[in-house]
């Protein structure tokens, strides 16, 4: 039985605890201190429920984020460092190039992984085939309803309230659109690492009152040929903030943990 380590406990975690391959057990779940006594009586028996990495009574076989940026920057380098694999779900952190560095320090000197998930897109294991080939370019476009913009600064660059049909509002590289938008950072940081890098892939961003779901399109050209992939995503029913399939990418990582065969 492999022993895994979550780090966060949200909507995305439960999912993710709910469809745990059988082989693979929960022994570690890091939250921030102020909520331990509360997550505690939320786990199973046994379950050490932890504020620091350095309270880890063990050594995991895997580690997984499912806690936000904040939570990379906090724990992912000492994780590394004692050398455990890491399954990083909040890709957008790594706009960030100086923590990327440091982070692929430790993982080195840890002889770690650091696995970043394919998270809210598909695709992602073509372009990164694609991208030994040659990529000439590549281009991702997010699409959303003009509510789900809200409170981002997609407020200062279109009138929300009252366009009527679809607008692109910001176009631009992978890292500066990580970084100013956060909710789409992960899907973007992690098509760049797949592909062309933070600074050559094209970012648009829409806003489409004619849409409920968030749509996803990456278009790649290169020696391989042409790929178009789009996505209608739902979210998970416990947080309509949260993607179903990005939760979904982290129980594969972990069955891929378990599994003799990797697909």
């Amino acid at each position: 039985m492999k022993q895994l380590m979550m780090i966060g406990f949200g909507a995305m975690a439960r999912e993710v605890v709910a469809l745990l391959p059988e082989e693979l057990k929960l022994h570690w779940l890091v939250v921030p201190a102020d909520s331990v006594e509360q997550v505690r009586p939320q786990v199973a028996a046994g379950v050490q429920v932890i504020s620091e990495i350095d309270a880890c009574n063990g050594t995991p076989d895997l580690v997984v984020e499912c806690a936000g940026q904040g939570a990379i920057r906090e724990h992912a380098e000492a994780v590394l460092s004692r050398g455990w694999d890491l399954g990083v779900i909040s890709v957008g952190a790594f706009a960030d190039s100086a923590l990327l560095d440091r982070l692929q320090s430790a993982a080195v000197a840890g002889k770690a992984h650091i696995h970043a998930l394919a998270g809210a897109i598909a695709g992602i294991d073509g372009l990164a085939a694609a991208k030994e080939g040659g990529l000439d370019e590549v281009v991702y476009c997010a699409r959303k309803s003009p509510k789900s913009w809200k409170g981002s600064p997609a407020e200062t660059l279109v009138d929300l309230d009252s366009i009527t049909e679809p607008r692109v509002f910001y176009r631009g590289t992978a890292r500066e659109a990580a970084l100013l938008f956060p909710a789409n950072a992960n899907v973007a940081a992690t098509i760049a690492l797949a592909g062309v890098g933070m600074d050559d892939t094209r970012v648009e961003l829409m806003a489409d009152p004619g849409i409920e779901r968030n749509q996803h399109l990456i278009r790649a050209r290169g020696r391989f040929g042409e790929m178009k992939i789009e996505l209608s995503g739902l979210p998970l029913e416990s947080n309509p903030k949260t993607s179903t399939l990005a939760a979904l990418s982290v129980v594969r990582a972990c069955r891929h943990s378990t599994s003799a065969l990797l697909i």
